[in-house]
């Protein structure tokens, strides 16, 4: 099953704009899951996805920025 979330052609301030709240949204359900019962390794695990995540985040908005007007976004999220 696939579920079609984004998909469209958005100008690249929109297209940043949607993209980084999905992005903080995952940041922000790894901050969540450490809590005082994490150990150490979970910890830093999930510190490295959040690491990752800004990133990412970061490479994608200096492409966005580099482009045209306009951008086309697409995210499936994709249940086997």
């Amino acid at each position: 099953m696939n579920l079609h979330l984004i998909q469209g052609e958005f100008n690249s301030n929109d297209a940043i704009e949607l993209i980084a709240q999905m992005v903080h949204i995952k940041i922000k359900y790894h901050e969540n899951k450490i809590t005082s019962n994490s150990n150490e390794e979970d910890i830093k695990i999930k510190e490295s996805k959040i690491k990752h995540l800004q990133k990412e985040l970061f490479e994608l908005r200096k492409t966005i920025n580099s482009k045209t007007n306009t951008v086309k976004v697409e995210a499936i999220i994709k249940i086997e």
